[in-house]
């Protein structure tokens, strides 16, 4: 009966509480104008998307091409009045909207004879993160290269309107297109696309024959090229961060516009523009420089405009520059890459295009230049990528464990001092002056450098910088799984998040988070070592202690899961490094019993420390003296 009356209880009490709850969502249910301002929400977030899709379809504008059937006389008498020579062009066969297309095992192109440019650029052997081939270039849609002149006649061409003729020819293995815009047989203005087996790298020649008649060299001639970079990555704000227009000037200079809104045309002498995406790019090279070149770079990923889901390209790039004319024609030798981001690739054509890499700035760009690649590329042709990480992280952190033991070593030595540090602050509590002076004498006294733990942390930043740049940089993590992360060079992903948490996304990231509590497990180790009564002014260690892991696991949770899975060995290592030095190398007593003896000795001191010790003792003086005025 008791275990009836027990059930029948339970019933009765789930029934109340799904009651209240029941009842709950009556009393919270929105009201007509929350519902009307929902969807007015909804609507206004559909509209966004609508004109994100219409910005993207709208980059390359196009005017309307004349056609001319030669047989119609009219038709020719009203093409020569808008096109003068180039009504030509508008006659031939090839004047309709037809692409030819030049391959080989890496790269395929489709140039359209309307315009002369590649329409569309795919890379045979990458795909998406969602199996999708990868294109640079796609539809014509998202890229546009063109040609702005006047004529003899005062007209104003652009070339993107006009029709070129194609011809392929092979030269040996290699494939050759030219694409002539034709004034007549003999009278011309050609692209020459030369693609060679297994390359990313195109041989482009812009060149006029016959035309200095027809082309008005009074007038500046502008070369203009736009793209649109396209989402390839899981994550599409953080592709967005690598993606930046760069450029190699002035003899060998390399800059970039960074990661907002900018504009830039001061810029001379100009040798290769790069449209980069995180971990592919487009570039434009020349061999004689452009004398100037402007720049405009325009951020389209906005998480603040559209969802992360819903972005499709990520940044707009234009270039122009102006082209010269020698002996009244174009002639102009350059090329175009169409490829992956990949350091060894990019380096191997020697035309400093390893600078398109972002892999740190000085010193840190050449720890990861001549020691890390080289190092994680031989690890990584005999071991999968997530374990030539842990392996490198290994060696990196047992060839620091020097610096870290004098860092611990250091701690020890504070940590034997902190009694007597403490007694020193109780009797001068109300006068910092003193209580620096015995301080700095205790100090001296026990032979201990109080700098001398942050030195050697201070040696391992360029380290760990450099493999902060490394990692996200790496091509060989692109899709390279690791455990349960499918992807070492985007987020690891354990759950799915039904909404979005500001600054940390709508998923949860395993390495992140083990990488969070090694380094706090590693702050609560060095921070006890060393910590002492809060002084004023000075940071609170405790607040730092807990607030820097928090950082970590909201920063990296979008991050690269093989960086966080570096920081997370490399912790890892350490602090197993340090509990070897606590426990079997470093004795305490030992190294109190020696501070002690080093306090009996005489110290000399030198010219820098007496003359701090006179310093200190005037600046004493003078605090009397105003007191007792």
């Amino acid at each position: 009966m008791e275990e009836k009356k027990f059930d029948l209880n339970s019933i009765i009490g789930f029934a109340l509480i799904f009651g209240i709850i029941v009842w709950m969502f009556y009393l919270n249910q929105p009201t007509p104008e929350e519902i009307e301002a929902e969807k007015a929400k909804q609507e206004q977030v559909e509209t966004e998307k609508k004109t994100e899709e219409k910005k993207t379809s709208d980059f390359v504008t196009e005017s309307q091409p004349i056609v001319v059937n030669p047989q119609d006389s009219l038709a020719v008498v009203n093409a020569k009045s808008q096109l003068g020579a180039f009504a030509y062009s508008a006659s031939l066969p090839s004047a309709k909207d037809q692409y030819t297309k030049i391959e080989n095992e890496v790269l395929s192109l489709k140039i359209n004879n309307r315009g002369g440019y590649i329409s569309e650029a795919l890379l045979k052997n990458f795909k998406t993160y969602d199996s999708v081939p990868v294109y640079l270039i796609k539809d014509g849609k998202n890229a546009s290269l063109n040609i702005n002149f006047g004529t003899t006649d005062n007209r104003i061409l652009n070339t993107k309107d006009l029709f070129f003729e194609p011809k392929v020819t092979k030269n040996g293995d290699n494939t050759i297109l030219s694409m002539r815009l034709k004034a007549s047989d003999s009278q011309f203005l050609e692209y020459r696309y030369e693609l060679k087996p297994n390359d990313y790298m195109v041989d482009f020649t812009i060149r006029s024959q016959g035309l200095q008649q027809v082309i008005n060299s009074s007038q500046t001639i502008n070369l203009d090229w736009k793209l649109q970079g396209m989402r390839h990555a899981k994550s599409a704000s953080y592709e967005n961060r690598y993606t930046e227009l760069s450029y190699e000037y002035d003899g060998g200079k390399d800059d970039y516009l960074g990661q907002g809104e900018f504009t830039d045309d001061e810029e001379q002498d100009v040798t290769w523009i790069a449209f980069e995406q995180h971990f592919f790019t487009s570039i434009l090279l020349t061999d004689i420089p452009f004398k100037t070149a402007a720049f405009t770079s325009k951020n389209i990923a906005n998480s603040s405009d559209l969802d992360d889901k819903d972005i499709k390209v990520t940044k707009e790039f234009s270039a122009t520059m102006p082209l010269e004319l020698q002996g009244g024609e174009l002639n102009y030798a350059m090329d175009w890459y169409y490829g992956p981001s990949d350091y060894k690739i990019l380096n191997s054509y020697k035309r400093n295009l390893d600078e398109i890499v972002p892999l740190g700035w000085g010193i840190f760009g050449v720890i990861n230049r001549y020691l890390f690649i080289p190092f994680f590329t031989f690890l990584s042709s005999f071991l999968p990528y997530g374990i030539a990480i842990i392996i490198m992280t290994i060696i990196v952190r047992i060839i620091l464990s020097p610096v870290t033991y004098k860092s611990y070593l250091s701690q020890a030595k504070m940590k034997v001092l902190r009694p007597e540090i403490t007694e020193i602050n109780e009797k001068h509590k109300d006068n910092a002056m003193k209580r620096q002076q015995e301080t700095m004498a205790l100090y001296g006294k026990a032979g201990v450098n109080p700098m001398s733990g942050c030195l050697p942390a201070l040696m391992q930043i360029p380290v760990f910088y450099a493999l902060f740049n490394f990692f996200p940089s790496a091509f060989e993590l692109r899709q390279k799984s690791f455990l349960w992360a499918d992807d070492l060079s985007s987020y690891d992903t354990i759950a799915q998040l039904p909404f979005e948490i500001p600054f940390y996304g709508d998923h949860i990231s395993l390495f992140p988070i083990l990488a969070s509590v090694a380094i706090f497990i590693y702050m609560m180790m060095t921070t006890g070592q060393t910590m002492q009564t809060q002084q004023p002014g000075m940071p609170n260690m405790k607040f730092i202690m807990y607030l820097s892991p928090l950082m970590m696991l909201f920063f990296f949770n979008n991050y690269a899961s093989g960086l966080s899975l570096y920081y997370f060995i490399s912790n890892l290592i350490t602090i197993g490094i340090m509990l070897v030095i606590k426990n079997v190398i470093i004795d305490e007593d030992k190294i109190h019993a020696k501070i002690q003896e080093n306090k009996k000795k005489p110290k000399k001191q030198g010219k820098f420390q007496k003359k701090m010790k006179e310093l200190m003792e005037q600046a004493e003086q003078q605090q009397k003296t105003n007191k007792r005025k």
